[in-house]
């Protein structure tokens, strides 16, 4: 009885436990979100991705695809899961992540081109270095895997250094100097050849002089040596191309307020919202109000610019954007030299009328990119249209009379009216042939530019074109009267360009790459003088080869050599005249011999080398028979050597910078120079470097160190700029995630120094001690 009596009681444990575990059974597991997104190598936004999520043991796996902002979720049960990223025509790329209950986990997924494969770093920190490039092949591509020297100049750099300009930016790029530009343009020198044209905006040409801002930036790329296959025409030492903020379907938010030293009033703000899920915008703008410790100098822009991203579908994108710029300062020529160095005046002495001074540019800038991509075949076509209107007039310091009392100056104005319209369409295919893998691609290039110059000389008290000032104090008051000299510009030019190219990135194998292209451009130019009536053209097919082989002896590194060649039309880089002797010159051909390396020290850190020789040759020079005759038998060559570091060293310290040698010299006479002289503006040595270090949490400080050589005002060689060496210093506080303060002084140790120059008698000094500060909120 007492055991019947068990046995009930036992068989009711039971059934209440198996009813327990049922009801656990069937209750529902607290789960979590995994959320993440999936970018290409340029960390854009990749669309249509199916990603995979697979847990470590028992479970379901979970599979989804990415939307138009490359983003993705999944809700998990807890647990350890590998994610994965699949699409045609790149690597597979993958993270193991662990999710527990209630907890929301994200992750990032970076795609490599699969001709060009590599491993895949996923970080989430700050950096300066820039893992990818897609202007260099015009598709998506590691750095280490590109055969060139390229230096980005990435956004985290410059807003630690506050840089507001394209001068500002190439002060941490090796081999690249700034040209004084006769203080109304931006004009680099580039191994050794000086351009105000070699400027790019997202790939396509933004060639007009004037002075870019770069609030709406998000990096810089110098890509150097000769570009022509991707670039076109021009581009003999390198280009700058401008990689823009776009609306990415991502929240932005930033406002940032800028004082200091000398009149400094800044002001910038950048915000980003997704509408729905098929639109987002972005907006940025900027105004600046400054003063100079040059005397009467002043600064006045204003910016805005808005982008739109619409995406119908996943494979499918349409980016719109505008940009308008004003630009007024005054015009600013620098000082002039005597005895073969800048003279020995005060560093903010004006020559001439500051308020008769003027410099002032209008940019209008709209364009669209549509994208779509199905599969392995990815297509691109980018409309581009800029409309600038251009105006400087300014006082031109000159010789110093041999007592050394007096200074020539003369004047004159000039207006520049250009419109650009240029059309790309790109298409990329990944394929393989065997073992070998292929990212081909194919292109067009089609473009208009239609430009009116004019220009008039200044006549002093109306009579005469030059006057003399007295040597210590050459700011004057004199009337000037401004018409047209016999030799002054009033023409009109209509420039078109049709271009196909074609490149082939080979995987051969884990161990050696090649990339291989060819561009044909047809330019033609058509030239009118509107003082005489004379109409001139000139066509030229210019046929651009690029070929270099990378060797990997593991995965981190590369070793590189390549060969390229860029030409320089007859009509220079602005096409602004052209002649009846020009109009038979053959165009200036640039050809750069490189070998190179690259290594990823660590995540996050890459060193890179190049040594390079790059020629010019077909440039002009006089007959030595007959003095009244042009042939092309002039020379220059640029002999160098550089690398560059940027990234992050630890988790709290941040690097940049780079050294460069250069010895630019003439080959063979010139018009301008005899065999052997040095090359303007080209120091054989020149240092970068920025260190940036956190602290603490909160707290962070910068240290920059800027060296160069002595070089030569112009390429007579008969002015020298000294070498100097500056330092440049910052301090960042956090007090909390989403407010930054910071104050940057350039030239801590107050050096007087001399940056760079237009002639003998244009040259710049250099900024003395200045303190800037900034407030910068993110929302």
């Amino acid at each position: 009885m007492r055991f019947l009596v068990l046995s009930f009681c036992l068989a009711g444990v039971l059934t209440q436990f198996s009813e327990v575990t049922r009801a656990e059974a069937q209750a529902p597991m607290a789960s979590a979100a995994l959320k993440g997104a999936v970018l290409d190598p340029s960390r854009a936004p990749m669309a249509a991705v199916t990603v995979i999520a697979s847990p470590a043991g028992p479970g379901p796996t979970e599979t989804t695809t990415t939307d138009a902002r490359g983003a993705f979720q999944f809700s998990l049960a807890p647990g350890s899961y590998t994610v994965k990223a699949l699409v045609a025509g790149f690597a597979e790329a993958s993270e193991t992540v662990s999710v527990a209950s209630a907890e929301n986990v994200s992750v990032e997924l970076v795609l490599q081109i699969a001709g060009l494969r590599d491993s895949v770093t996923v970080s989430g920190r700050v950096s300066y270095a820039a893992p990818a490039i897609t202007s260099a092949t015009k598709t998506p591509t590691p750095l280490r895997d590109v055969p060139q020297a390229i230096t980005v100049v990435t956004k985290e750099l410059i807003k630690d250094q506050m840089m507001t300009s394209v001068g500002d930016v190439m002060r941490y790029v090796p081999g690249i100097a700034v040209h004084q530009g006769e203080n109304n343009r931006d004009q680099v020198i580039i191994r050794g050849n000086s351009s105000s044209a070699d400027f790019f905006v997202n790939g396509v040409r933004d060639d007009v002089q004037y002075y870019r801002d770069i609030y709406n930036v998000d990096r810089v790329e110098a890509l150097k040596g000769p570009n022509a296959m991707m670039f076109g025409r021009g581009g003999a030492g390198g280009v700058v191309n401008r990689v823009m903020k776009e609306a990415n379907f991502r929240p932005t938010g930033e406002f940032s307020l800028q004082g200091g030293m000398f009149g400094n009033k800044r002001v910038t703000g950048d915000i980003g919202r997704a509408l729905n899920d098929e639109v987002a915008f972005r907006l940025n703008g900027m105004f600046e109000d400054s003063g100079s410790f040059r005397d009467g100098v002043t600064l006045n822009r204003r910016g805005i610019t808005p982008t739109v991203t619409f995406a119908p579908s996943a494979s499918t994108t349409v980016a719109a954007r505008y940009e308008y710029l004003d630009d007024s300062r005054v015009a600013d020529r620098g000082i002039t030299s005597f005895k073969g160095a800048p003279a020995n005046v005060a560093d903010g002495t004006f020559y001439g009328n500051p308020s008769a001074s003027d410099v002032a540019a209008t940019v209008n800038m709209a364009s669209t990119t549509i994208s779509h991509r199905r599969g392995a075949l990815t297509i691109r076509n980018h409309t581009s249209f800029g409309g600038y209107d251009r105006f400087y007039q300014n006082f031109v310091p000159g010789a110093v009379s041999i007592d050394g009392s007096q200074v020539t100056l003369t004047s004159y104005n000039n207006t520049t009216q250009r419109k650009n319209l240029f059309n790309q369409t790109d298409v990329t295919y990944a394929a393989r042939t065997g073992a070998v893998r292929h990212t081909l691609l194919g292109g067009a290039e089609f473009g208009n530019q239609d430009t009116v110059n004019f220009r008039n000389t200044g006549y002093f008290n109306n009579t005469a074109t030059s006057v003399l000032a007295p040597f210590a104090s050459p700011t004057i008051t004199t009337p000037v009267t401004f018409r047209q000299s016999l030799t002054d510009a009033d023409n009109h030019l209509d420039t078109k360009v049709a271009a196909v190219y074609a490149q082939d990135q080979v995987e051969l194998s884990r161990v050696v790459q090649v990339v291989a292209g060819l561009r044909f451009d047809r330019f033609d130019l058509t030239y009118h003088n509107n003082r005489n009536g004379d109409t001139l053209s000139r066509s030229d097919d210019l046929l651009s080869p690029r070929v270099g082989v990378v060797v990997k002896p593991m995965t981190a590194m590369s070793i590189y050599s390549s060969y390229s060649v860029s030409y320089l039309p007859s009509s220079g880089d602005q096409f602004s005249s052209l002649t009846t002797i020009t109009e038979q010159v053959k165009p200036e051909k640039i050809s750069n011999y490189e070998v190179g390396a690259k290594w990823d020290l660590v995540s996050g850190l890459s060193l890179q080398t190049a040594a390079y020789q790059l020629n010019r040759t077909n440039t002009r020079s006089t007959d030595p028979n007959d003095p009244t005759r042009i042939v092309q038998t002039g020379g220059q060559r640029t002999n160098g050597f550089e690398f560059g570091l940027n990234g992050n060293v630890s988790s709290v310290w941040k690097i940049a910078g780079g050294y460069s040698y250069q010895d630019g010299y003439v080959t063979s006479a010139t018009t301008a120079a005899v065999a052997g002289a040095q090359v303007a503006q080209v120091p054989h040595h020149t240092l970068s470097l920025w260190n940036n270090y956190q602290i603490t949490p909160t707290l962070g400080a910068g240290l920059g160190i800027l060296q160069r050589t002595k070089m030569f005002a112009t390429i007579d060689n008969s002015v020298t700029l000294p070498g100097y060496t500056r330092a440049d210093a910052a301090v960042y506080f956090s007090p909390t995630s989403t407010v930054r303060l910071q104050a940057n002084v350039e030239n801590l140790f107050d050096k007087r120094y001399y940056i760079n120059a237009d002639s003998n008698t244009n040259i710049s000094p250099g900024f003395p001690r200045t303190l800037r500060v900034a407030l910068t909120t993110t929302f």
